[in-house]
C-alpha cells in the first residue's frame, strides 16, 4: 500500500522546516556568524529548535509511513500526524522563546514520545500478529 496521507503532513512538516531554517539563516547573517554561535543566545536558540525539529522529524514520518503501509485506519494515521504536528510547534514555540516556558518544551516533547511510542508499538504488534 502506498502512504497517501503521511505525505501531506511531510508536506507541511517541510514548509515548517523551511521556515526555521529561514531564522537561521537570517539571525546568522544578523549576528555575521558563518559557523557556530559565536556565544550568541538568540542564534544557539534558533539553531537548537532547527535542530530539534530536524531529529526528531524525519524519524517519526518514517514510522508513520510505515504503520500507514500496514493499512492502519486513516484516523489514526491522521491523529498521530497531528499530534506529531501540534507537539513539534508546541515545542519549537516554546523553545524559541528568550525566557523560555518549560511547560510548553515538555509539552512538545512528550507529545512527540508518545508519538514515536504509538507508531513503534503498532508496528511491533502488527509484526507480531503476523
Amino acid at each position: 500500500m502506498v502512504p497517501t496521507i503521511v505525505p501531506f503532513y511531510a508536506a507541511v512538516l517541510a514548509f515548517i522546516y523551511i521556515g526555521l531554517s529561514v531564522r537561521v539563516v537570517q539571525a546568522r547573517r544578523s549576528a555575521k556568524v558563518a559557523i557556530g554561535t559565536r556565544g550568541d543566545p538568540s542564534l544557539e536558540r534558533k539553531m537548537r529548535v532547527h535542530a530539534n525539529f530536524a531529529e526528531y522529524v524525519p524519524f517519526a514520518l518514517l514510522l508513520a509511513a510505515f504503520v500507514e503501509m500496514q493499512g492502519r485506519p486513516a484516523w489514526l494515521i491522521h491523529f498521530l500526524c497531528l499530534a506529531l504536528l501540534a507537539g513539534r510547534l508546541v515545542h519549537a514555540y516554546g523553545v524559541s522563546k528568550e525566557h523560555e516556558n518549560y511547560s510548553l518544551r515538555t509539552v512538545g516533547m512528550t507529545m512527540t514520545f508518545i508519538v514515536l511510542a504509538v507508531l513503534a508499538l503498532s508496528l511491533i504488534l502488527r509484526t507480531i500478529a503476523s
